[in-house]
């Protein structure tokens, strides 16, 4: 929907529905220009006013109330709504309407892809297929019949269980499917098309046989069996862990092209974007099959966090995602290597949800006001709400945690909540008082955390003190403090884990809960100075600021009993270091514009021995044998350019680029031997290889990039030859991209030619092309976007091309001449036209702006003026764009 003076939504505003849908028949009779939609509605009134049905893009073709044609000056209706007077209290509403889902290419509602229908109607899609009482606090009992033409629709699919499927004679076929609990219209999805499938089955712990199915077009049908074991796996895990079995007769999984999300958990009948399910060995990179594992985990999650106990409203998005999001975190965890995919998690929150929460586009996990929902589909609500429910994970412990949740199911099943309902649960399960906790629902920003300490050595003992600072979003001085659970370990000169006396000791750590702006605690029969392991397994979403030394990051990196903290002390030396390359860099030109000849002499000199000292602490991991593959991988992978323009107040993007790759390049020549033989033995034992072998070697030959591009280019290129999966050779493509060679264009002319019927594939890419870094890149972007392969309304199409040149080439998008901003604010203009939603998400790299150096700052903000003043923007858009202006 597009408007001029867009409706600022407040929490505060809640009213309960005047009325409510008790049961709902839908007929579809699709076509794929003009499907014609019949719905009865049966309603029931819950207070007095009329009934306001929320509708758009919506032919109304006739209306009537307990069989009675309605005539227009019974009702009235606009662009977004149909109201009616005078209804019967309880009575049953008859609607058809005509939709064009062949047009929809905002892929809201029911649209048309690759020739098969199919629906997206979170958050408010449904609207776009028929009058209704768009919101989640309503539910109803749902009979589905799809009526189509066999030859080109043999498969008819809608939540719930199948009811009967009957030949009408014509070409003309019917299925009929119940859904016997209530849910949200945003639940509700159908899929028609000429889909082949896999079958299969889980047998649940009570006894139940629960038939499985995945539907794909039929060249997919061997891309199917991985998601079909990560289904099987979800389900056991499910019920091992939180006691929850799946509760219809069969559940279905279909994959479509183009689509908006990665996936959406419709009851019953989960619609996902193709890159979420399609996977073999042949095809799929070691993260194409981790992403699959983890989206499919999710939404089957979802059966219960967020089908059987729903939002109330859509401010509460957390209450079903960031529980959801944390169960799919541990089922990964248990599945494949925890500390890695701790890492991987904290990485994706720092460097994309700790600068969401420092923008302009701010909100707490549970927000106050929107003007566009799709705008709050967030790392914030998502990432941020999974952090929160793993502190009350922390707080309560596993056993009353479990508690809690057994509660909040036996409460409120069936039934649309509050975040407010879920802390009640957990608190009156485990007698934990969680009533300051809960202000992480209500407080915007990322907290810090400062610590001090003093230990005396007459009397054995240490005190730390640990002083929040909350970052004042909305300039309310009276913030509450938050409750805030910081686990830490201390360790003696020798590398040993210390006595812990204060907190709750849990093995070698204890937690420390911080409910005051600063608290001081102390700890006894502490024999020698401790260092403090701080903020173990990242136990809360925070700056934590502690003046640790360099030698003391070294030794937390060699000796922390912690692998978190092992990674994180890695990492803070490595960004230490480039920071100080930053600061020289930055120093020197500075003092080159004044005239002056040389740089600062103890700036440099202390630059070269962090820099000496950051060499001999990688040497010490790469040469330890007992570290896991995968984990040594992370440790030794550079922090990204996102990571280092977090830590900037002002930001140099060309000055970070520029004292990253020095200190990369200085690692490769320091342990060039080393690196070499991790990548040669990779590709001695390429059959055998782990996921964690394969991520450690290609990591090696990043960073040989770096220093030795000719050698490295010619190591990518043997690679790619002889690689037998998908990730090593992607990988080696990746280090091809990067400079201009003959072995670049001839890889990436066979990678397409071998591939180009495979659209994941190809996304890739287009993809690799994006995000390299050298001087013709923006160039090649542009001519991509005229290649025969790119589709302007493919979401996956134009994330692998745009997106990943926006948010993963930041040296480019930031180039000086303002070209990079103009290419993403162009395809901005051009796809609000069509598809909002992913519009505004492209809009996410400028929203930093007023940080950035001149001439960017003033770059981008142009853009964005430019943008703003483009005539029926969508709100989606306009959302974002005067927020990061300040526009009121």
């Amino acid at each position: 929907m597009q408007s001029s003076n867009p409706v600022n939504i407040k929490r505060s505003a809640y009213q309960t529905p005047v009325w409510t849908i008790n049961h709902t028949e839908l007929l579809f009779e699709l076509d794929s220009a003009a499907t014609r939609v019949t719905s009865v509605l049966k309603l029931e009134q819950l207070s007095d006013g009329p009934l306001v049905l929320d509708g758009v893009d919506l032919k109304l073709i006739s209306l009537a109330v307990d069989g009675q044609a309605l005539q227009s000056d019974q009702y009235s209706i606009n662009n977004e709504q149909l109201c009616i007077n005078n209804l019967p209290a309880q009575c049953e509403l008859g609607i058809v309407t005509e939709i064009n889902p062949e047009a929809n290419k905002a892929l809201e509602g029911l649209y048309c892809s690759s020739g098969n229908f199919c629906t997206q109607c979170e958050a408010q899609g449904f609207r776009k297929i028929t009058y209704y009482l768009d919101r989640p606090d309503v539910l109803s009992t749902f009979d589905v019949s799809i009526c189509a033409n066999r030859e080109l629709y043999p498969v008819l699919l809608s939540n719930g269980n199948l009811g009967e499927q009957v030949d009408m004679g014509n070409g003309m076929h019917k299925a009929t499917w119940h859904d016997p609990f209530p849910k949200p219209c945003y639940l509700f999805a159908l899929v028609a098309g000429n889909l082949a499938h896999i079958q299969s089955s889980y047998t649940t712990g009570s006894g139940k046989t629960v038939q499985l199915y995945i539907y794909v077009e039929e060249h997919n049908l061997d891309q199917c069996d991985f998601a079909m074991d990560a289904l099987k796996r979800s389900m056991i895990w499910d019920e091992q862990v939180y006691g929850l079995e799946y509760d219809l007769d069969r559940f279905m999984i279909v994959a479509v092209d183009d689509f908006n999300m990665g996936a959406m958990e419709n009851k019953g009948l989960n619609i996902f974007n193709s890159k979420f399910v399609l996977a073999n060995s042949e095809t799929a990179t070691d993260t194409d099959f981790l992403g699959v594992e983890s989206v499919i985990a999710h939404e089957y999650f979802h059966n219960w966090t967020g089908n059987r106990v729903t939002c109330r409203d859509w401010f509460q998005l957390s209450l079903k995602e960031g529980l959801t999001v944390f169960r799919d975190q541990e089922f990964s965890a248990d599945m494949r290597s925890r500390d890695v995919k701790r890492i991987e998690d904290v990485r994706l929150l720092r460097n994309r949800q700790f600068p969401e929460d420092a923008g302009p586009m701010a909100h707490p996990i549970r927000p106050d006001s929107y003007i566009e929902i799709n705008n709050f589909y967030t790392l914030t609500v998502y990432e941020k709400g999974a952090e929160v429910i793993r502190m009350i994970h922390t707080l309560l412990g596993a056993e009353a945690y479990r508690a809690g949740i057994d509660l909040y199911f036996e409460r409120y099943d069936g039934q649309a909540v509050t975040c407010d309902d879920f802390l009640n649960a957990m608190q009156d399960a485990s007698g934990v008082d969680l009533s300051q906790f809960s202000h992480w629902y209500s407080q915007a920003g990322t907290p810090q955390v400062h610590v001090s300490d003093n230990y005396d050595a007459q009397n054995q003992a240490y005190e730390i003190t640990l002083t929040q600072e909350l970052p004042d979003i909305v300039g309310d001085a009276e913030l509450p403090c938050l409750h805030i659970p910081v686990r830490l370990g201390l360790l003696n000169e020798n590398g040993e884990s210390m006595p812990l006396s204060e907190g709750r000791v849990e093995g070698k750590s204890t937690v420390l809960d911080v409910t005051q702006q600063s608290e001081t605690f102390r700890f006894s029969n502490i024999s020698s100075k401790p260092i403090p392991s701080l903020l173990r397994q990242f136990s809360a979403p925070v700056y934590l600021h502690y003046d640790y030394s360099d030698e003391e990051l070294a030794f937390l990196l060699e000796h922390d009993v912690d692998s978190f903290n092992r990674w994180e002390a890695a990492q803070r030396l490595t960004q230490r270091v480039i920071e100080r390359g930053i600061g020289a860099a930055i120093g020197a030109a500075g003092e080159a514009a004044n005239g002056a000849a040389t740089a600062n002499s103890d700036q440099a000199t202390e630059l070269a021995q962090s820099q000496a000292a950051l060499i001999d602490a990688y040497g010490s991991v790469l040469s330890d044998d007992s570290i896991d593959p995968g984990f040594k991988g992370e440790v030794i992978r550079l922090p990204g350019i996102d990571t280092l323009t977090n830590a900037q107040a002002q930001i140099d993007i060309h000055a970070i680029h520029a004292a990253r790759s020095s200190v990369a390049k200085a690692l490769a020549q320091a342990h060039e031997s080393v690196l070499e033989s991790i990548v040669n033995k990779a590709h001695s034992n390429r059959t055998k290889n782990t996921m964690g072998e394969r991520s450690l070697a290609n990591i090696a030959l990043s960073l040989l990039s770096e220093a030795f591009p000719e050698k490295a280019i010619a190591m990518a290129d043997k690679q790619f030859v002889d690689a037998c999966n998908m990730t090593d050779r992607v990988a080696a493509l990746s280090v091809l991209c990067e400079r201009p060679s003959p072995q670049r264009d001839q890889r990436l002319k066979e990678f397409y030619d071998d591939w180009r019927n495979n659209r994941l594939l190809v996304d890739k890419w287009f993809s690799l092309q994006a995000m390299a870094t050298h001087p013709q890149a923006i160039d090649e972007i542009s001519a991509l976007t005229l290649h025969e392969s790119f589709d302007w309304h493919n979401p996956n199409r134009l994330r692998s091309l745009i997106g990943s040149f926006a948010f993963n080439n930041a040296l480019h998008l930031h180039a000086a001449d303002g070209r990079g901003y103009a290419l993403v604010a162009s395809t901005v203009k051009k796809l609000d036209q069509f598809n909002p939603q992913i519009a505004a998400r492209l809009l996410t790299p400028f929203l930093q702006w007023r940080r950035h150096v001149s001439p960017q700052k003033a770059l981008m903000e142009n853009e964005l003026v430019s943008i703003s003043k483009e005539p029926n923007l969508s709100t989606d858009v306009f959302e974002i764009v005067h927020k990061a202006l300040s526009i009121d």
